[in-house]
Formats: C-alpha cells, sequence, structure tokens
C-alpha cells in the first residue's frame, strides 16, 4: 500500500512504517499498564525511536495484527472523503506541538472520522491523539486510542477539538490551517445546538459560562465557512449534514 496521498508534508518527514515489537519490556509494560476498553485500538509511537513501540486491539477494530500495523498504515486507513481533512489536521497538529516547550502531555485532539477495515468496511470511531511523553520541551511519544462509535452520524462536515495549556492557539492555528475544509469543531456544535435550541447569544454565553464575544467568534464564522447567509440557514444547514442530528 502506499501511503503518500493520506500522509501531509510535515508528517511524511516525522513518520515511518515500522511496526512495533511486541516482545520488548517496554511493549509489555504498556500492556499491563496501559486499559484498552471493548472495541478499541491504541497505538503509541516513539519519536526517538522512529517507530511505534505498543500497538493493541487493531486486528478487532480494523482487521490488521498488532505485529503488522505501523503509523503511516493507520493514517492511511481514513476514509477517502475524510482523509485530506485528517491529513492536514495532523499536519497541523504535530507543527504546533512541535512549537511548543511547556506542559505538552496535556495537549491531545480528537476527530470524529470513518475507517477503513481489512476487510473493505467503514468503521465509524473517535480518534483521540495526545501527547504521551516529553523531555526538554520535545514531544518524544504519542497515543492514538482509536473507538468505534456506531452511533456517529458522520456527513460532509468534519468533528473535531483540541486541548491543552494554550487552547486558543492550538485551536487557532488549526481552525487557519483548515478553514478550506467545512469542518466544526466540538465548541463550535457546543454552542450551535443552543442557538438551534432558540437561545440567543447572550443566553448562550451565560450557559456556557463564557463571554457573549467568545459566542459570536463561534457562530459567525460558520457563515462563511458553511456558506450560508443567515442563522436560519446555518441551522437548517447545520441538520442537513449531521451536526444537530
Amino acid at each position: 500500500m502506499q501511503y503518500e496521498g493520506s500522509l501531509g508534508e510535515f508528517v511524511r518527514k516525522i513518520i515511518t512504517n515500522v511496526p512495533a515489537d511486541l516482545t520488548t519490556e517496554v511493549a509489555m509494560g504498556f500492556a499491563s499498564s496501559i486499559p484498552k476498553f471493548p472495541e478499541e485500538a491504541i497505538y503509541i509511537y516513539s519519536f526517538a525511536e522512529s517507530r511505534l513501540i505498543y500497538a493493541n486491539g487493531w486486528e478487532d477494530v480494523l482487521g490488521y495484527s498488532d505485529h503488522e500495523v505501523n503509523l503511516q498504515l493507520i493514517m492511511s486507513l481514513t476514509s477517502t472523503e475524510y482523509s485530506a481533512f485528517v491529513r492536514d489536521l495532523n499536519d497541523e497538529a504535530l507543527i504546533f506541538l512541535q512549537s511548543q516547550r511547556e506542559e505538552l502531555e496535556k495537549y491531545s485532539f480528537i476527530i470524529e472520522v470513518t475507517k477503513l477495515h481489512k476487510n473493505g468496511s467503514h468503521v465509524p470511531m473517535i480518534e483521540r491523539i495526545g501527547v504521551l511523553k516529553a523531555k526538554n520541551g520535545m514531544v518524544m511519544e504519542v497515543i492514538g486510542r482509536f473507538q468505534i462509535n456506531r452511533n456517529l452520524r458522520l456527513g460532509k462536515i468534519m468533528h473535531y477539538q483540541a486541548y491543552g495549556p494554550e487552547k486558543s492557539k492550538f485551536e487557532e492555528k488549526l481552525q487557519k490551517g483548515l478553514f478550506k475544509h467545512k469542518a466544526i469543531t466540538l465548541k463550535e456544535k457546543e454552542a450551535l445546538v443552543l442557538v438551534a435550541k432558540g437561545y440567543t447569544f447572550k443566553e448562550i454565553a451565560s450557559e456556557l459560562k463564557v463571554s457573549q464575544s467568545a459566542i459570536e467568534k463561534r457562530i459567525l464564522p460558520l457563515y462563511q465557512k458553511f456558506e450560508v447567509k443567515s442563522l436560519t440557514h446555518l441551522i437548517t444547514f447545520a441538520f442537513e449534514n449531521n451536526i444537530l442530528g
């Protein structure tokens, strides 16, 4: 399988296709210390070793054995309709993390997506990617947790969210890099759900304990992103594209 089209320019330079050696003491230590939930697959990638150092659950989730998966393969298994977005998100997120020096282990991001099973079926899941280990202001290891969620109703709009100490800067970096894609953050969706219920911006701000200007910054850019001209049009668009159910 060729991975190049699934990998962004930045990711391609730092991610390899080397699988984990699950016989190592490190891998066995992860197996005994990291809980795994049903219908979940986990990987840990080491930038120091340029390879996966742990994999668990991949055969049950996507049909590949834990011995054969590698990070390039995992990234390439995103369904075609979402692959460009996920490729760019991974690039932007890793570029941002490379620019940070403090509290790196507190950064993570979530994507709702479908992945391709080895048998060709599409698997709806939530991907959670976070920094597992940092040293001297550098990301050393990242952990990915891929949980099947059969209740996801994914349309043409991607759902994602960033977390971390500099959350606003992280979100700004992702939003600028991903603006060409039709996507919505979970924070934007949270506000939009209340808009659809008839709340005013002021009432939403009170409900979410933020300023009214913060709510405006969540909602108003969606007009341009989704090419709508009114709040009513935005809500209709959201329902039609499975953002609000």
